[in-house]
């Protein structure tokens, strides 16, 4: 027997893999953008790991 917490825990491990994956793509070419704009591209992938690690334990 499949335990069903465990099934509604994957689609948000999903999402936030989904999430994190798409935030440090947007580093991707940050070498291409003004330094001064560099801070909010490193904020957004702060918050979205931030995110992410909080669901990992429901914290």
């Amino acid at each position: 027997m499949s335990d069903p917490g465990a099934e509604q825990e994957a689609p948000q491990e999903t999402d936030a893999l989904a999430s994190v994956t798409e935030a440090v793509r947007a580093l991707d070419d940050l070498d291409q953008l003004p330094v001064a704009e560099h801070v909010e591209r490193f904020d957004a992938v702060h918050t979205e790991l931030t995110v992410a690690l909080s669901s990992i334990d429901k914290v």
